[in-house]
């Protein structure tokens, strides 16, 4: 127990702090509102504590062996965030009903997390920094996943509330087309930061 209180503050630094994925639930929620983004916020947090979990029992000695999968990962997710970001530039200037199109989806959210490489780097310090030491290492990696989930589910909905909660504050299609772009914008420098970081 004595790591796990550490560890929470680590998940909840590594949550709440902006990233691609983040930036995506924020978007999501100001153009389709709250209720449609949950299994956004469920489906992203579920796989990044589905990949904590496996880089702990095993999977991440194969990643750092292989570095050219890493290289492929990053950009693949690179590829994919730079087209989710030119499709919420482009969505600014459409319907901003929230019926109109969907949001991002749960299987969209769980791929979006598999080639997230800061996901990945992220498991892989958890891993290194709250793993060594334990008595039993596959219970310690079940706990720590534990853990992440309960600490990144309200993180990721806080996002969700501020995209929904920025809704109402920018009444009126041009100012939440200039919050589409704007978000598109950063979601594409995210995706860049987060390829200059995983090379």
């Amino acid at each position: 127990m004595d790591t796990l209180s550490p560890f929470a503050l680590f998940a909840f630094v590594a949550s709440i702090t902006p990233g691609p994925t983040n930036l995506l639930v924020l978007g999501n929620a100001a153009r389709f509102g709250l209720r449609r983004v949950w299994p956004v916020v469920l489906g992203a947090c579920a796989a990044a504590t589905a990949i904590l979990v496996l880089v702990g029992l095993g999977l991440g000695e194969v990643l750092l062996r292989l570095p050219v999968l890493q290289h492929v990962m990053s950009t693949v997710g690179f590829a994919w965030l730079c087209w989710l970001a030119w499709g919420l530039y482009r969505s600014a200037g459409s319907d901003l009903d929230p019926n109109a199109g969907r949001p991002l989806g749960v299987l969209g959210a769980m791929g979006l997390q598999s080639i997230n490489p800061k996901v990945w780097m992220t498991a892989l310090v958890v891993m290194g920094v709250f793993l060594p030491g334990a008595s039993d290492p596959g219970t310690r990696v079940l706990q720590l996943g534990l853990v992440f989930l309960l600490v990144s589910v309200p993180c990721m909905a806080a996002w969700a509330l501020l995209g929904a909660g920025s809704a109402r504050l920018l009444p009126g299609r041009q100012a939440q087309r200039r919050f589409n772009r704007l978000m598109a914008v950063l979601l594409f420098l995210s995706a860049c930061l987060g390829l200059i970081g995983g090379v």
